[in-house]
């Protein structure tokens, strides 16, 4: 025996994690075992906990064979040559989704209620079981979270096969197991107490999740209203938030960007709600033109900001806007307009210069962020700031291009702009 039950199991493995403490990671537990083990992980990581849903898809002649697995937010994952070996037609593949969907959304419904699952997008997602035996749902797991767009995948156990990293090389971004004993048969025999959990086991650990569980409820994918058209959205608002930032993308991007996941999920740590959402949609995004229509970009953004200010998560609170390269023109267009009320507006690598004639209208607090290393931007930026008449600041960071992307680069601008909207939504809020 090693471990005395699944807790013990799930404490030490939190220790053994240690390294992931402070970093935007959410954990995510395979039920039903795997779950109390998540749990512990995730109060000693002080991280949200939520569960990792997948469904085999087995070969109707052998279910115990996988050829692929499904998991929440639609994500589908095929194994094409062992659906061309097993000689599976399309309408049988399509039969097995369908009855293995009901099942995902059956256990969905009963683990979390009316509680949407917690954003993996751009985050380091650690998938814990309680053990690794064959690693079918293992691996399951780590495709379905990669597919989920994680921007880091962690694989965590406390006990597994001394051949595992072998048999999962290349699903996780890291794999850690604490123990890899010789004359492994079953991950119970491992355990003291390894009692079978049912759904109502599952749904407890879930209500005695940390307060990070808590305060990441309000993550959800949204949908948009801007005028007559809908635009896909991320919504993120922690508890008691000092108030939301919407992000205004550049160069056609949208809420997947990288660069912007990153920031958000420092002003989300924070205490700052974030709404991400895509500006244009997939057809206009399809004509470069509108990637410069500042005016469309901006109208799309006072929009979105008025949607999101008839939501109850929402109302009330002050808002600011975070732009990137065209998007930075779009937030102070939009945030020109005599009712706009935008509390602070941060622009990262953006180009000011394209909000021409609407510049000294801008009331809002204006915050531009340019890497030193990006000479042409920094000379716009610094033009745009001369029409400026509102309270406004020039921020150089040293060595960085325009994406930002050298070490510590982005860092800083999450930093930078963290603690100019905090600064001014509080006074907003006094």
């Amino acid at each position: 025996m090693l471990f005395t039950d699944r807790i013990e199991a799930g404490r030490r493995l939190g220790a053994r994690l240690g390294h992931l403490a402070g970093q935007d990671v959410v954990v995510l537990g395979l039920p039903r075992g795997g779950v109390p083990v998540a749990a512990a992980v995730a109060a000693a990581l002080d991280a949200p906990l939520d569960l990792c849903l997948v469904r085999k898809l087995g070969v109707p002649a052998q279910p115990e064979l996988a050829m692929g697995a499904i998991g929440e937010d639609g994500v589908r994952v095929v194994d094409d040559t062992v659906v061309r070996q097993a000689h599976v037609p399309p309408d049988a593949l399509e039969r097995v989704e369908e009855r293995e969907r009901r099942e995902l959304l059956r256990r969905a419904a009963r683990y979390r209620g009316d509680r949407p699952p917690v954003a993996v997008a751009g985050r380091t997602a650690v998938v814990v079981d309680d053990g690794v035996a064959t690693g079918s749902t293992a691996r399951a797991a780590c495709r379905t979270v990669r597919a989920r767009g994680a921007a880091r995948t962690v694989l965590a156990v406390p006990v597994a096969p001394p051949d595992w990293t072998r048999r999962l090389a290349g699903e996780a971004d890291e794999l850690v197991s604490l123990e890899t004993p010789l004359g492994f048969f079953a991950v119970g025999q491992f355990y003291g107490d390894f009692a079978q959990l049912d759904d109502e086991d599952v749904v407890a650990c879930l209500r005695r999740a940390p307060a990070a569980a808590r305060r990441a409820a309000a993550d959800r994918e949204v949908e948009v209203t801007a005028g007559a058209v809908r635009l896909g959205g991320r919504l993120t608002v922690p508890a008691d938030p000092a108030g939301i930032v919407v992000f205004a993308h550049g160069s056609g991007s949208g809420r997947h960007s990288p660069r912007n996941l990153h920031v958000a999920a420092g002003l989300n740590r924070a205490g700052l709600g974030t709404l991400l959402f895509d500006l244009l949609t997939e057809e206009e995004a399809g004509h470069r033109t509108n990637v410069f229509d500042t005016r469309l970009l901006a109208a799309r953004l006072a929009d979105a900001t008025r949607w999101l200010r008839a939501r109850s998560e929402a109302r009330d609170l002050a808002v600011g806007y975070f732009g990137a390269s065209t998007g930075a023109a779009a937030a102070l267009r939009a945030a020109a307009e005599p009712d706009a009320r935008v509390a602070a507006v941060v622009s990262r690598g953006g180009r000011p210069d394209l909000a021409g004639p609407a510049l000294p209208a801008v009331t809002a607090p204006t915050l531009l962020v340019v890497g030193g290393a990006d000479p042409t931007v920094l000379d716009l930026n610094r033009q745009a700031q001369t029409a400026l008449t509102c309270e406004n600041q020039l921020s150089v960071v040293p060595g960085a291009t325009h994406l930002f992307g050298e070490p510590g680069a982005l860092e800083t601008v999450t930093d930078l702009a963290r603690d100019w909207f905090t600064d001014h939504m509080r006074a907003t809020r006094a």
